[in-house]
């Protein structure tokens, strides 16, 4: 009984290990749009066996960055215009109402990690200009958005809000790999938080909605991404 519990549970911590460094992969870009996923290459890339792989490839084909080819196996889901404007459009909608219901129900708490979150992020905004946004700043730009609708306390929508992100910062990263243009993005993020904390609902919105498709408009005309 405790060999069999063992036994599942270390399948499950590999499952998971391979599964978040798989869809760190794929987010970041290293994991090229229509790659063919073979298990036994992968199973020497990440240091695992194949069912962890297998498992992990299941969950990444839920999560819509792996395309499932029957008995051929698996892909990096392949990226083009009409799907990144879908994902901006579902995620405008759920990003705005789970921002309406944090600024609705929002406290002194949620305020603080709001503005904890922009000064973290703000100190590497100035790179922007100068060069490709580093790992740092994604993960500090995550946390922001993620500050900004913190309150709302649907979990579906969280998740769901949570794979759009994902998605969309999937195809920006993607189509801007390289240096950044000059767009006053720490400007735009200034301004989302000003509106949010005067608990202005129908500014933070609009500014947030803006936000979103400026990214989905600059990222369409990437050679990379498919029409």
């Amino acid at each position: 009984m405790d060999s069999t519990r063992t036994l599942t549970q270390t399948t499950v911590t590999l499952t998971d290990q391979a599964y978040a460094a798989l869809r760190m992969d794929i987010l970041n870009g290293q994991l090229k749009p229509g790659f063919k996923l073979r298990v036994e290459h992968l199973k020497g890339l990440y240091s695992t066996g194949a069912s962890p792989i297998r498992e992990a490839l299941s969950r990444l084909t839920g999560d819509g960055l792996v395309h499932a080819e029957g008995r051929r196996g698996f892909r990096v889901g392949r990226v083009s215009r009409s799907e990144l404007f879908d994902i901006t459009e579902m995620r405008i909608l759920l990003e705005c109402h789970a921002l309406r219901e944090s600024i609705d129900k929002g406290d002194d708490a949620w305020e603080a990690g709001i503005m904890a979150a922009f000064y973290r992020l703000s100190k590497l905004d100035s790179r922007l200009l100068l060069a490709s946004p580093g790992e740092e700043w994604e993960v500090r730009h995550k946390e922001f958005h993620t500050a900004l609708v913190s309150a709302c306390d649907s979990r579906w929508l969280q998740y769901q809000r949570q794979n759009l992100f994902d998605q969309s910062e999937r195809y920006r990263r993607i189509a801007l790999s390289m240096k950044n243009s000059d767009r006053p993005v720490p400007e735009e993020h200034t301004a989302i938080m000003t509106a949010t904390l005067s608990r202005d609902s129908e500014t933070a919105c609009a500014l947030m909605s803006e936000h979103f498709s400026k990214t989905a408009e600059a990222v369409s005309h990437s050679a990379l991404i498919e029409d």
